[in-house]
């Protein structure tokens, strides 16, 4: 009915107690009280109640269209953005680039609401709930660092599927990242040396199990042996490096147990992958370009402050030399005409002096992430050489390097001339028809 006023519970409240105060069985302090109002509040709804009665109870803005309610034509001019430029972006990511590209200052939740309705949203179901031991930030910046690798389809189909490496601070959640082909020791290595030199050595890195960073038996799985080198040490490459640059290499048992590194997988296959395509970047190259950009201005929206301010990483000495750390390093024996293989290469020393006082001489290989090979003796001196050849059999391949191995296969057949079938592509039906009359010798 028109006349009906409509009421919440602590209007009507209000009426109970402000009629006992009108009719003087209530004092006006112990009304207050009672409300939780003060004693100046009541005496103002008590002159009201009295001359308006109930009505003078209710809001007067109750009813009406809000002042501050964003028009329609403001708001579908946002969702015309959102299914042209953003149609899959979740309502935080579609609200900042509203924001930020277009100056639209629609709210976050009115975002929401509106993508619920045109369609473009869905709430996500809960799930049951997994108790999980929380365990709190370090203190200190610099005291604890996880690492982690992340393949994915990151240029959703317009590029190869690559690797995506991850060094993310559990203090501050400050993080670096760095693209490659996939996951690999050397991948690790130019992601840590920009580590060292944008901020220092940290005092510890946290890593799964992962054969990069321990020695692990036979059946792990990428069923491959551990090389000489890290039987003699018990360390592979990564865990010699860490070594000598004093960095505490912790081993995690399960990947809840490094969340942190975990979850910002899981945001940047969903942020970084929208970023990379309104870039239109398509390219390892390229995208580690755009890499420092992304990473400055996500850290300083959602990186949290350290509970100390003490930074615990050391300065790189300046008598470091970090290319003699941070590669692969393989001892080999010089034969008696001062060759040594390593990696399918066949490396002849030049020398002026003697031959013989080389021969059988222990040189140290190092090979770093960008491929550059050096050879020194057993003083660490460096030695000059040449290539002779190339030694061509099947290469060991890991499991996390076949999935982008299969990716370049079928990339390359992809371009492959358009006049060539593929005899895998034939059509059965031909292929029945072809061999219908064939029979086997001996056969009648």
């Amino acid at each position: 009915m028109n006349g009906d006023i409509v009421m919440n519970t602590t209007a009507i409240n209000r009426v109970d107690v402000l009629e006992k105060v009108k009719r003087k069985e209530l004092k006006q302090k112990k009304a207050a009280e009672v409300l939780g109002l003060s004693v100046r509040q009541i005496r103002r709804l008590v002159r009201k109640y009295k001359h308006e009665g109930i009505k003078g109870l209710v809001h007067q803005a109750k009813g009406k269209v809000s002042n501050n309610k964003v028009s329609q034509r403001i708001l579908d001019e946002a969702m015309r953005i959102v299914k042209e430029k953003y149609w899959d972006f979740g309502p935080t990511l579609a609200h900042e680039k509203l924001v930020e590209e277009h100056g639209n200052m629609i709210s976050v939740e009115r975002i929401r609401q509106e993508m619920i309705v045109v369609g473009l949203w869905k709430n996500a179901q809960r799930r049951k709930a997994q108790i999980h031991q929380l365990r709190e930030r370090r203190a200190c910046f610099g005291e604890l660092f996880q690492l982690d690798g992340s393949p994915h389809d990151w240029f959703e189909g317009r590029g190869p599927t690559c690797n995506l490496n991850v060094d993310i601070d559990d203090a501050t959640g400050i993080f670096l990242i760095e693209f490659s082909p996939s996951e690999t020791t050397q991948g690790y290595f130019s992601l840590v040396e920009k580590h060292l030199v944008t901020y220092g050595v940290p005092v510890a890195l946290y890593a799964d199990k992962h054969s990069i960073f321990q020695v692990n038996t036979p059946t792990n799985l990428d069923h491959k042996k551990p090389s000489r080198s890290d039987q003699r040490s018990g360390l592979t490459q990564f865990g010699r490096a860490m070594k000598e640059l004093g960095i505490e290499l912790i081993p995690a048992n399960t990947p809840q147990a490094k969340g942190r590194v975990e979850h910002i997988n899981g945001t940047l296959q969903d942020r970084l992958v929208k970023e990379l395509r309104l870039q239109n970047i398509s390219t390892i190259e390229a995208a580690n370009l755009f890499l420092p950009a992304f990473t400055k201005k996500y850290c300083a929206k959602f990186s949290v402050p350290p509970r100390s301010k003490v930074d615990m990483h050391r300065k790189v000495s300046a008598g470091l030399d970090l290319s003699k750390i941070l590669c692969i390093k393989e001892t080999r024996v010089l034969s008696k005409n001062l060759t040594c293989q390593y990696q399918d290469m066949i490396y002849q020393i030049k020398t002026k002096r003697s031959a013989y006082a080389l021969r059988k001489m222990v040189v140290t290989i190092r090979e770093r992430y960008n491929g550059s090979v050096t050879i020194c003796d057993n003083r660490g001196k460096l030695l000059e050489f040449s290539t002779m050849k190339k030694i061509h059999r099947p290469k060991e391949i890991s499991s996390k390097e076949l999935n982008q191995l299969v990716s370049d296969i079928l990339m390359k057949g992809a371009k492959e001339t358009p006049g060539k079938r593929n005899p895998w592509e034939s059509d059965p039906q031909d292929f029945v028809e072809q061999n219908l009359f064939y029979k086997p010798k001996g056969t009648v």
